[in-house]
C-alpha cells in the first residue's frame, strides 16, 4: 500500500477541474467515500470524482474504467458509475482521474441485502447482461481472476493458513474441503466472458434491502463467469444462493458452481483477514468487511456438509 503525499481536499477536486475540466468547477463537492483505491468525492448530485490515493495500480484501473465501462453500461439494467471525463496527470495532482455519474445507495458491506429473494432476481438479470463474450482485446483479470483456481491454490493455503492461525476459521478443514473441490472442477470450457471481477459487498449498493447499484469496474475482466457466480454466497443473505442459480440465465452447471463455491470462500478469507486487519487498527484495513466475511464463510461451510 503507498498512500500519495499531497492530500486530496476539495479544493485540490475545485482546481483539478478548474484547470482540465471548468464548466465543472462551479457544482458543490464533498468527500463521498475513501475506498481501498480511490477516494470518491461528490460533483453536484448527478456526478463523481475519483481520484487513486492508494495502490499504484489504482491509475491503470481507472484508465480502464473509462475505456470500457462506457461500452458495456448501456446495456446493464443497474445504474453503474458511467466515466464522463478523464483527468489526466498534472502538476497539480501526479496521477489520473475520472469523473463520473454518481450512484445512489449504501455499500452492502454497510446495509447488507435483506431482501434475498427479490435481491437474487435483480443479481442474476444484472449478470445475464454482464456475462457477455469479450472481445480478444479485453483486459486479464489480475490475481488470476476469471482464471484457474489451480493457479491461486497456494495463496489460498497461505490466507487459510493465516485466519486459522489469529482464530478467525471454526472449521478449517470444512474451508479446505469446499477449495479442494473447487480446484478438482472441470475448468471452463466456453468462450470468454465479460467479469466484474471484485463483487464484494463494498462494491454492491443497497437500497431497502435489495440491490440497487454495482460500482468500482477496477477489475472488469474477461473470463471464467465462476469468479461473478460467488456472489450468491457472499453478497445474498441465508437462503438465497439457491434462488439465485435457478433465477441465473443460462442456468450455471454443477462444474460452474464448483468453480464458484472455491472464488467465494478465497474471497470470505481476504475479507476476514482485511476486516480484522481494521479491527486491528493496520494500515489499510475495513472493519466492515470481517461480518459480511464471516457470515459468507458460514454458508460455504455449510456447502460443504451436504
Amino acid at each position: 500500500m503507498t498512500h500519495t503525499e499531497i492530500e486530496i481536499s476539495a479544493e485540490l477536486v475545485r482546481d483539478l477541474l478548474r484547470d482540465q475540466h471548468p464548466d465543472l468547477a462551479d457544482r458543490p463537492v464533498r468527500l463521498g467515500a475513501r475506498g481501498w483505491d480511490n477516494q470518491l468525492w461528490r460533483l453536484g448530485d448527478d456526478l463523481a470524482v475519483r481520484l487513486p490515493w492508494a495502490t499504484r495500480s489504482a491509475d491503470a484501473l481507472l484508465r480502464k474504467e473509462h475505456t470500457w465501462l462506457p461500452v458495456l453500461a448501456p446495456r446493464l439494467p443497474l445504474p453503474v458509475p458511467v466515466p464522463r471525463r478523464l483527468g489526466e496527470p498534472s502538476t497539480l495532482f501526479p496521477r489520473p482521474w475520472i469523473v463520473t455519474t454518481w450512484v445512489p445507495g449504501e455499500p452492502a458491506d454497510r446495509a447488507p441485502v435483506t431482501r434475498g429473494a427479490e435481491a437474487a432476481d435483480v443479481l442474476a438479470a444484472f449478470l445475464a447482461a454482464l456475462h457477455q463474450p469479450a472481445p480478444d482485446e479485453a483486459p486479464a483479470g489480475r490475481f488470476g481472476r476469471g482464471g484457474s483456481l489451480a493457479d491461486r491454490s497456494e495463496g489460498f493455503t497461505e490466507q487459510l493458513a493465516s485466519a486459522t492461525e489469529l482464530g478467525l476459521v471454526p472449521d478449517p478443514d470444512a474451508v479446505r474441503a469446499v477449495w479442494d473441490d473447487a480446484a478438482a472442477a472441470p475448468g471452463w470450457a466456453g468462450p470468454a466472458l465479460w467479469l466484474h471481477g471484485d463483487l464484494h459487498p463494498a462494491n454492491i449498493l443497497t437500497a431497502d434491502g435489495t440491490i440497487c447499484g454495482v460500482i468500482d469496474f477496477g477489475d472488469l475482466c474477461a473470463g471464467d463467469p465462476a469468479c461473478d457466480l460467488a456472489a450468491a454466497w457472499t453478497l445474498l443473505p441465508d437462503g438465497a444462493a439457491d434462488l439465485f442459480h435457478a433465477a441465473c440465465q443460462p442456468a450455471p452447471d454443477a462444474a460452474t458452481l464448483r468453480r464458484a463455491r472455491g472464488w467465494a470462500v478465497g474471497q470470505a478469507l481476504a475479507g476476514i483477514l482485511i476486516g480484522e486487519a481494521g479491527v486491528r487498527g493496520r494500515p489499510g484495513g475495513k472493519a466492515t468487511w470481517g461480518p459480511p466475511a464471516h457470515a459468507a464463510l458460514r454458508r460455504l461451510i455449510a456447502t460443504a456438509h451436504r
